[in-house]
């Protein structure tokens, strides 16, 4: 099965990519399975219905999200309509949505994402780790291609969870710091392995936002209002190709695109 990740979408640049190149991707690349991180997609905080359906209908077959995800007030009552959005399955229970899908892949091969979120330096969550074991026991044994989004600040944490996952699942995917980095394996156990995927809009800009507005919070302390940029749309991605058999990825390949 072929897998391809996307890396957090941010505002309305991060958008426009995906709805511009994303077709022509899938076809070229013979893409089995689209997944990607969908919680900066609404002016680089949080996600609105309505993009989300549109993120959907461009061909993402699951959207994954973070500690962003409730930051539109509007997506909380569309969570039971769209199990195919994800929240970080370790938010308390009763929070909206869930954070595991389960679903069938283009080549009808059965697959799994789960959607985790670190503690280190963020919120409090539950535990991520023992999370992930009660949401893989939901898993029914048939499906052997497990893709998990681990969105955490901490490149330790991401690691641990990836060491943690190995042999169990067929991608740790990390999201969240909207810088790719340079780390792709496939683990002893398995499992294709990168610390964060990196981000999809505007690269002339510090992690998708306007440089001066950033600038002048780090040099005076003081609020100011983030924008999104608008220069340099790039869509970071990784291909995984993983066994459908086994579950067992064979490689992982950082792909980078740009907005002609």
């Amino acid at each position: 099965m072929r897998i391809l990740f996307i890396g957090d979408i941010v505002g309305s640049p991060g958008r426009k990519i995906v709805h511009d190149r994303l077709a022509d991707i899938l076809a070229q690349r013979q893409i089995d399975l689209c997944i990607a991180n969908g919680e900066n997609a609404a002016s680089g905080f949080g996600i609105t219905p309505r993009i989300a359906q549109d993120l959907l209908s461009y061909g993402i077959e699951v959207i994954s999200g973070g500690n962003h995800i409730w930051d539109r007030k509007e997506i909380v009552e569309y969570f039971p309509h769209e199990p195919r959005l994800l929240r970080p399955a370790n938010f308390p229970n009763g929070s909206p949505g869930k954070g595991l899908f389960v679903g069938q892949a283009k080549n009808g091969a059965g697959y799994a994402v789960l959607n985790l979120q670190g503690r280190t330096f963020m919120a409090p969550l539950e535990d991520p780790f023992r999370t992930a074991d009660r949401e893989l026991a939901k898993i029914s044994p048939d499906v052997k291609v497990i893709v998990v989004d681990m969105h955490a600040e901490a490149t330790s944490e991401k690691q641990a969870m990836g060491w943690y996952l190995d042999g169990k699942v067929s991608a740790v995917i990390g999201t969240h710091t909207h810088v790719a980095t340079a780390d792709s394996r496939v683990l002893p156990g398995g499992t294709a392995y990168i610390t964060d995927v990196g981000m999809t809009g505007p690269h002339d800009s510090v992690i998708g936002m306007e440089k001066q507005g950033v600038l002048q919070r780090f040099l005076d302390a003081m609020p100011a209002r983030f924008v999104v940029a608008e220069g340099d749309i790039q869509m970071n991605t990784v291909l995984i190709d993983a066994d459908e058999a086994t579950g067992r990825a064979r490689s992982i390949e950082r792909l980078n695109f740009r907005l002609d």
